[in-house]
């Protein structure tokens, strides 16, 4: 009689990801995702133009009346666009020295996924899809896949 293999049983309750498309999770976490957005988009010295592209396509009107007045609720794209970006910030950061992990983003890459280009370039062009690769990328790079 053969008996069945499993993995062992961990000792670390599994982490219950947040719901972003319960309303409250989105209230509980827009103000402080847009701050943040606003702090490493004025890190990485990134155009308003592409800062706006980065939100995934928001009017320049739009853009500034949330970075004059942050309470707002966010739809799901855009807190999910956001949390990828703080978290290729805080990888950056744990990687590189503060100067270059703010310009890391804006350096031409030779890595076969840019091409050649910056990974600012590569996330503008490839949207939501490509900022998941880009945090993918900085996360394995630094030991955390």
């Amino acid at each position: 009689m053969q008996t069945a293999l499993s993995y062992p049983r961990s000792r670390f309750e599994p982490a219950v990801p947040v719901d972003l498309n319960a309303r409250e999770e989105r209230e509980r976490l827009s103000k402080s995702a847009l701050a943040a957005f606003f702090r490493l988009v004025e890190a990485w010295s990134v155009r308003d133009e592409d800062a706006r592209e980065l939100l995934g396509g928001l009017s320049s009107s739009s853009y500034y009346d949330w970075k004059k007045k942050p309470e707002r609720v966010l739809e799901v794209d855009r807190i999910t666009r956001i949390s990828y970006l703080v978290g290729i910030y805080k990888s950056l950061h744990i990687l590189y020295g503060d100067e270059l992990a703010d310009r890391w983003v804006t350096l031409p890459n030779k890595n076969i996924i840019f091409g050649g280009r910056t990974p600012l370039a590569y996330m503008l062009g490839g949207g939501l899809l490509a900022m998941q690769t880009v945090r993918k990328l900085v996360d394995a790079r630094r030991g955390g896949l």
